[in-house]
């Protein structure tokens, strides 16, 4: 294996760089080494053009020059990334190794710039001023663009579900025992209705990302220090927003990522409700409530032909549960630091972007998976014939409207731990001292009838 090559997907260390390299691909704009440095070249471009647009400051950046910079960072590209990772760890022939790497994106900035601008390059800034804003730009970008929209693509797939089959009446288990009978349609409305609270969550959530520029201890004291006469708090304010993200007046030399730990809390309640669905999709499809559109040449089992696996529930489960692993791990982290400044978040920061991928990986893997199953109203209608005891609660209920003190034992009785049949609650219904209209409304109920307003509620989605 000594001469398997390090570009290999076959050497990565993670799946998700690995065999999983195919379906993370698009975080790559906002999760990777090269995502990280662009970012924090964007903040450093853009807070340089806006020292000089301040008034009292004297940088100036002429209108070319504007240019030239917006276009430094929208045409940056892998040989940039690559140059300034040279800077950081071995140097160039214009600087030595800065073994820091914000310090190798501001001297990158020193070779696209005239000499005159290089003071006011990364001017009054600590690391971390430049690393919250690139954070939460990237986390921001990944969750807008690449997550939600999977999100939804999954709530509009369980929306179609639930208003195709509202009226398939299905056995509903409570206690993993038989209950009182549901719809299909009705229980993937309550999945779709679930998800769209969440998702409203994650989307408030990434709209209060909040981004902090005050120097090494938050006080601004560097730039008031050369120049006091300007209100660097409204600056602050102004060029965070400018970036579109929410400012943090109060901070110590970090941002308190309190929002990046709502954020991820937000993300694992997601997962939490795809979770469950994920489990509830594969016991509707291990009771055969669901088929499965198989693919020609796809395997089930090495050993065993016939087998349709529900693979893509699996696979969708181990990385949701991944996924909150490490985003619990991360909520928990962030949101501490000694005193006005420890480096430890810092690594554990790197690791935003493998949660995001487990997150992106388990939603289309539930996303294909709901795009395969049928449900099989033939299989649900016919264990609600074999399963007449589930009528009992309708039974009682309507001998207590009568005033029957003695419905629920009567019933009881009756059914609990016995199979019975309608026969059996006809017989009883003979036996009952009710008006004949009570008897024939008792005689009408029949398992796959006893759904009540559920496909009525699948209109709550609406």
């Amino acid at each position: 294996m000594n001469d398997l090559s390090r570009e290999s997907p076959l050497a990565a260390v993670s799946p998700l760089d690995g065999r999983y390299a195919g379906k993370t691909a698009d975080l790559v704009p906002y999760a990777s080494e090269a995502a990280l440095i662009e970012a924090r070249l964007r903040v450093e471009v853009e807070y340089l053009l806006a020292l000089s647009d301040a008034d009292g400051v004297d940088c100036e950046v002429g209108p070319a020059e504007r240019t030239h910079l917006r276009e430094v960072v929208d045409e940056f590209d892998a040989d940039d990334a690559a140059l300034v990772k040279q800077i950081e760890t071995e140097g160039t022939e214009e600087f030595s190794a800065t073994r820091h790497d914000v310090k190798a994106v501001e001297y990158f900035l020193r070779t696209e710039t005239p000499e005159r601008l290089h003071p006011w390059i990364h001017f009054g800034l600590t690391s971390e001023d430049v690393n919250n804003l690139a954070n939460r730009l990237n986390a921001k970008g990944a969750v807008e663009d690449m997550l939600l929209p999977e999100i939804s693509a999954i709530r509009d797939a369980l929306t179609e579900m639930a208003q195709d089959s509202r009226g398939v009446p299905m056995l509903a288990r409570t206690h993993g025992q038989p209950a009182t009978p549901t719809t299909f349609g009705k229980e993937m409305a309550v999945f779709a209705a679930r998800l769209g609270r969440a998702e409203a969550r994650v989307r408030a959530a990434a709209d209060d990302l909040s981004g902090k520029l005050a120097g090494a201890s938050g006080t601004y004291a560097a730039h008031v220090a050369a120049y006091p006469d300007v209100d660097w708090r409204a600056f602050s304010e102004d060029f965070v927003h400018s970036l579109g993200l929410e400012h943090t007046p109060l901070a110590t030399q970090i941002n308190p990522s309190d929002d990046l730990a709502a954020l991820f809390d937000a993300l694992a309640g997601v997962n939490n409700i795809l979770l469950d669905l994920d489990r509830d999709i594969w016991r509707y499809v291990s009771d055969r409530y669901l088929g499965q559109e198989s693919e020609s040449t796809e395997t089930g089992s090495s050993t065993m032909p016939h087998k349709v696996n529900p693979i893509d529930f699996e696979n969708s489960e181990g990385n949701l549960s991944k996924a909150n692993s490490d985003l619990t791990f991360l909520r928990e982290y962030v949101t501490s630091s000694r005193l006005q400044r420890d480096l430890s978040d810092s690594t554990v920061k790197r690791n935003v972007g493998a949660a995001f991928a487990h997150c992106l990986i388990g939603y289309r893997k539930t996303t294909a998976g709901l795009g395969k199953v049928v449900p099989n109203e033939q299989v649900m209608r016919e264990e609600l014939e074999n399963t007449p005891e589930i009528i009992g609660e309708a039974v009682q209920t309507i001998l207590r409207r009568e005033g029957d003190t003695a419905a629920y034992e009567r019933v009881k009785e009756l059914t609990r731990g016995q199979r019975v049949t309608l026969a059996d609650f006809r017989d009883l219904f003979d036996d009952l001292d009710v008006d004949e209209s009570v008897r024939e409304e008792l005689r009408a109920l029949t398992p796959a009838g006893y759904t009540g307003v559920a496909d009525e509620l699948v209109n709550e989605l609406d």
